[in-house]
């Protein structure tokens, strides 16, 4: 009884009080982290806690995991007081596998991601993330695919192998084509990598837009408070036909798309040389 005390009650406790400290008086810069804190601490602690379920009902390593994970992680929504109103999740109602792309904005994407991802789909990732603990071990169980961004040769050898899966297992595909975190309200150049994934299975790609989280989560003004993200899953962009030399085409296609969805979704109502003007300008 101790001992089960020393490795979850004392974490449970410390989360308690981070998530309190915003009731406390401290400095912006120090509820910020203390929040942030409570956000990681809380990933560690529920990735623990789930893995033993994923074992025991599943068995190991599988997407059907994933379920498990979504379920656990759709309840820090209420904690933390962020809303999601989401449109288009008929567009994920599609027979076979698929490639799914999203904008990536900050360490409150997985919040976003597990409140709309459909059934037998897994993301890939960064390989250094497999190393982060219990957060590591839930995302090896859930069946995400682990990419060293550093080696090109093994990342095009993990795409083709990923390529065989999608279609071997009949699952879909969760990829942030803009390759890291971008959150100073715009869009980053797209990698290709995802639609030339696209292209080699003949699979359509599902866009994904997250509306901008800066209105309640900014780092540089020490902002996490509660707010609302809209979400909008588009329409399939089939790439049937298409080939390999398509691939710059396909990228410049998605990104327009989402780009212009992007600023509509977040309040901005025209883009000029580049950049976005609000609507409120």
């Amino acid at each position: 009884m101790e001992l089960g005390w020393l490795l979850w009650g004392a974490p449970l406790l410390l989360l308690l009080v981070l998530l309190a400290a915003p009731l406390l008086q401290l400095s912006p810069r120090a509820r910020f982290r203390a929040k942030v804190a409570s956000y990681c601490a809380l990933c560690l602690l529920s990735s623990a806690l789930t893995a033993p379920a994923c074992l025991l009902w599943n068995r190991g390593r599988t997407v059907h995991n994933m379920t498990i994970i979504k379920n656990v992680v759709r309840t820090f929504k209420y904690l933390y007081g962020v809303r999601f109103e989401v449109k288009g999740l008929e567009n994920f109602e599609m027979e076979g596998p698929c490639v799914i792309i999203s904008n990536h904005q900050s360490i409150l994407d997985m919040m976003g991601l597990m409140e709309v991802l459909p059934e037998r789909c897994v993301q890939i990732a960064k390989r250094e993330l497999l190393y982060m603990g219990s957060v590591g071990l839930i995302m090896y169980l859930g069946g995400v695919i682990f990419i060293d961004r550093k080696s090109t040769s093994n990342a095009k050898s993990v795409m083709t192998d990923v390529g065989q899966a999608m279609i071997r297992d009949n699952v879909k595909v969760w990829i942030y084509p803009e390759g890291t975190r971008n959150g100073d309200g715009d869009l980053l150049p797209f990698k290709k990598g995802a639609f030339h994934l696209a292209i080699q299975t003949q699979v359509p790609v599902i866009p994904v837009v997250y509306s901008s989280f800066s209105s309640f989560y900014n780092p540089e003004k020490n902002l996490f408070t509660s707010g609302k993200i809209q979400v909008e899953v588009l329409p399939p962009v089939p790439t049937q036909g298409l080939m390999a030399k398509d691939a710059d085409e396909l990228t410049n296609r998605c990104y327009t798309t989402m780009r212009d969805t992007f600023f509509r979704l977040s309040g901005r109502t025209s883009v000029v040389n580049g950049g976005a003007s609000s609507a409120a300008e």
